[in-house]
């Protein structure tokens, strides 16, 4: 009789208290998820701790309706990820993310993706989100939001603080984007992991081929089907560092800064 190999079962599951609640999702980097190194893309990393974020709250009973229909959008403002060793294809990896104790003005999160297998930590990650009227787009004071217990956590983390990416002057530019069809959420504008793909697709080969330390990435204004986003870059051999700029006429939508 033919032996079945026995299937794999991802689970996800909350502990903690209410008011240190942390997630935890078990899943698999594919080989679509990874880039010509067979390393996760700064896209699918920004995807999947996204998708975990939003499952969090989704599972809190707080999905996205439940929230638009409060009158809340939970918008991400900025990230930062230290990758100790980057998940490759194939790999299964389990995703920890929680909130912990809120900024004056914004939320907090942070997330660590481990080996399943070994508990090795791979990616450790803060980033900030702003709450604002789903209507009027609006900044709203954080204690306006009462669905669920404040936040009491407070953790040390090795990764930077995701802080504000100063951009040199005279950066050069790279490259030219159109703002594709695929690139849009249900919000209609680009998806704010498809950044992490105009970050790795405006690179010089020699950089895409880089395997780096850190990964920092503001968002800064919406765009919108039909622009044309230009993409400049600053190469500090010294320390480095490259800081990407992408920006829309006069609007930056966004900056980015990778160690390595």
């Amino acid at each position: 009789m033919e032996r079945r190999k026995k299937m794999t079962v991802f689970r996800q599951y909350h502990d903690g208290e209410k008011a240190a609640l942390k997630f935890h999702s078990e899943s698999q980097i594919y080989f679509c998820q990874c880039d010509a190194q067979h390393n996760l893309s700064f896209f699918e990393l920004l995807r999947i701790l996204s998708d975990a974020a939003v499952e969090d709250y989704n599972q809190r009973g707080m999905s996205w309706q439940m929230l638009r229909d409060n009158g809340y959008a939970i918008l991400v403002s900025r990230q930062s990820f230290r990758f100790h060793k980057i998940p490759q294809a194939n790999q299964k990896i389990t995703i920890h993310t929680w909130e912990e104790k809120s900024q004056p003005l914004q939320f907090v999160r942070a997330y660590e993706i481990a080996d399943s297998q070994t508990g090795e930590k791979l990616v450790s990650g803060l980033s900030n989100w702003l709450l604002a009227d789903v209507n009027t787009h609006r900044i709203l004071r954080l204690k306006e939001f009462t669905l669920r217990p404040e936040p009491q956590l407070q953790e040390e983390h090795d990764c930077i603080e995701p802080g504000k990416i100063v951009i040199p002057e005279n950066p050069a530019l790279l490259t030219e984007r159109p703002v594709w069809y695929s690139d849009i959420d249900g919000n209609g504008h680009v998806n704010n992991a498809r950044y992490g793909a105009y970050v790795a697709d405006c690179l010089p080969p020699e950089y895409q081929q880089k395997t780096y330390r850190d990964f920092r990435i503001n968002y800064s204004k919406e765009a919108v089907a039909g622009q044309l986003i230009q993409l400049y870059g600053n190469f500090d051999e010294q320390n480095k560092k490259i800081i990407i700029a992408g920006k829309q006429k006069e609007n930056t939508c966004f900056e980015a800064e990778l160690y390595w």
